[in-house]
């Protein structure tokens, strides 16, 4: 019976550790926020970036079909490079699929945003009727947490400068 109750203990004990770090490495606190301007017809995003960090593609989906609506790679503006992008103006990178801005958007907009040179990169899954009720102030852009800046979205980095 003693030993019994060793291995119960042992086993609830391995799956409250399991569990706990599952949890803790999903917290959505850590996520890093982007952010959203629809002025009219034009979509910007920001992505967070640092100051070494340069975008390297730009991919949108509808988040409910999962369909890639455009995907953009190597930004070939300063701002574009540092996450400022304005979506569907493939005049703004090297590459661009042909696919023009659906003109009814879905509901939700998945944009995802890979760094030059490696796997890492940010997004946000936006709705599109929260952003063109928010009406957000010039300069700034919607996320989850409010309106931020640009400086306000890049902050959210841990940022090392690189020497």
């Amino acid at each position: 019976m003693l030993l019994g109750s060793v291995v119960g203990l042992t086993v609830v004990t391995g799956v409250g550790v399991w569990v706990y770090g599952v949890y803790s490495m999903s917290d959505p606190a850590t996520s890093i926020l982007a952010g959203i301007r629809i002025d009219g017809s034009r979509i910007s995003i920001k992505a967070a970036t640092c100051p070494q960090d340069k975008v390297g593609t730009v991919e949108v989906y509808d988040s409910n079909s999962e369909k890639l609506l455009w995907r953009a790679s190597h930004p070939t503006t300063p701002a574009g490079e540092k996450g400022l992008v304005v979506l569907w103006k493939a005049d703004d990178f090297l590459e661009a699929s042909p696919e023009t801005q659906p003109k009814a958007l879905p509901t939700d907009l998945d944009v995802s945003v890979t760094y030059a040179g490696g796997e890492d990169g940010t997004g946000d899954v936006f709705n599109v009727r929260k952003v063109l009720a928010a009406h957000v102030p010039t300069g700034h852009y919607w996320t989850h947490d409010g309106t931020k800046s640009a400086a306000q979205i890049d902050a959210q980095l841990q940022c090392h400068s690189s020497k």
